[in-house]
């Protein structure tokens, strides 16, 4: 074979394999696109693995965890309806109005007369017109028998309704025992559930339920919807005269069993119930009544003791919490009785305790209020530190423009007023519903 034909072999076999390597070429890029294609069906339409929404690449995930993540429901905000719908009135109220909200007096204050209102009519039309206080609270001389009281709570009701398109609270301190209004009246025929000490003695919280509940249904039977009870102070300080019999005793725990189910049974008849005296008086020797009265407990003290029936019956829902003129210097650095303390109503009893209910003062005519403080003075010092409603002024039309003056100059913002006037609305727009 000559070099021509050589040459000519050679190009002949180079022809040959090129053709072989383009027909596996061909071959592959076959099953590759077949294997491409065969993928694409089998990948979730929503893209690759790690493809984000826009297509752009996700690092580090995987389609199961993408479909895990796309599975789970959203979750949405519960808003409260009784809370915005208190909010939305609120924000209809005038100033005047909602500060009016903020006070529980007697009929003999609302209307001007000195004692002895036994009635609901046009005089007390006219006042609740002008001022329409949150809640009216009755003492012995303003209840005379079933008839004159459930009549005088009806209109009542009715003479707040027309004005203001709410309840009004109607209150009483019915405790059991020595402090009765309406159990301490022969004419009211109702039972006596007996002293405190004497129910948790017994140990039985059921007994404490039970005395909730004869309570609650003799009071709602006459039109009242608020118990200034149970007691919730611990009897610490055997020396103390001020609540003998009307502590369920001097054991935190026991107390606090015993306000919670008798709160239950104010409930169920449906009475709000009031805890008292925040932060304690049990620990304490002096009366409130008759000038200051002090605790040299420190916060943690408290804590373990006085406040334990009280965040029990935080915890339990209570509604209001009766703030005492109580002052425990050893836990906010000053002499300030609890009912004028930031640091025990907003600080302790709201931040530390979680209470987001009405804080209503203890009756602001006692005399380790009125000793020391003018009613404007005292009624914007018990704002200011966050009480929502001020019982009992010594002198109401002073306290009343004494917190209109506040907001007026910026002493209080209205915002703060708003704060309390919701959860006295919302509570009262809570009444008579599950």
């Amino acid at each position: 074979m000559n070099q021509e034909e050589r040459r000519q072999r050679r190009q002949k076999d180079t022809k040959s394999a090129v053709i072989v390597c383009v027909i596996v070429v061909l071959i592959l890029l076959v099953l590759v696109a077949g294997g491409v294609f065969l993928v694409g069906r089998l990948l979730p339409k929503g893209g690759g693995q790690n493809e984000g929404t826009d297509g752009t690449e996700l690092p580090g995930e995987n389609v199961a965890a993408t479909e895990e993540v796309t599975e789970q429901p959203q979750t949405e905000v519960q808003t409260d309806p009784v809370e915005e719908q208190a909010a939305q009135l609120v924000s209809q109220m005038t100033l005047e109005d909602k500060i009016a909200q903020m006070f529980v007096i007697t009929p003999n204050a609302l209307t001007g007369y000195a004692s002895g209102v036994t009635a609901a009519g046009d005089t007390t039309k006219e006042a609740y017109q002008s001022r329409p206080v949150g809640g009216i609270v009755y003492m012995a001389d303003n209840l005379t028998d079933p008839e004159q009281t459930t009549t005088m709570l009806s209109n009542m009701q009715e003479i707040a309704r027309e004005r203001t398109g709410l309840p009004v609270f109607l209150c009483v301190d019915e405790e059991g025992g020595s402090v009765a209004r309406i159990a301490g009246n022969d004419a009211f025929g109702v039972t006596d559930v007996g002293n405190m000490s004497d129910i948790g003695a017994s140990g039985d919280v059921q007994n404490a339920y039970n005395a909730g509940s004869t309570i609650g249904s003799y009071l709602a039977a006459l039109g009242f919807n608020v118990d200034f009870a149970p007691v919730a102070d611990v009897l610490t300080n055997p020396d103390n005269q001020v609540l003998g019999q009307r502590s369920f005793g001097s054991d935190a725990q026991t107390v606090a069993g015993m306000v919670t189910s008798e709160l239950q049974g104010l409930s169920a008849a449906g009475v709000y119930g009031t805890v008292k005296h925040f932060p304690g008086h049990g620990g304490t020797s002096g009366d409130s009544h008759d000038g200051a009265v002090s605790t040299d407990k420190t916060l943690e003290e408290l804590m373990a003791e006085e406040l334990v029936p009280f965040q029990s019956a935080i915890d339990g829902g209570v509604n209001f919490v009766m703030v005492g003129h109580i002052s425990a210097p050893n836990v906010t650095g000053d002499n300030a009785p609890a009912t004028l303390s930031k640091v025990l109503i907003t600080d302790v009893l709201r931040g530390q305790m979680g209470y987001n209910g009405i804080v209503i003062t203890d009756a602001m005519n006692m005399e380790a209020i009125t000793g020391f403080y003018n009613s404007d003075k005292a009624a914007v010092l018990a704002v200011t530190a966050g009480a929502d409603m001020i019982l009992m002024p010594a002198d109401y039309n002073t306290a009343y423009t004494g917190i209109l003056n506040a907001v007026n100059d910026g002493t209080i913002t209205e915002e703060r007023i708003n704060e309390s006037v919701t959860r006295i609305v919302r509570a009262k727009l809570a009444m008579g519903q599950p």
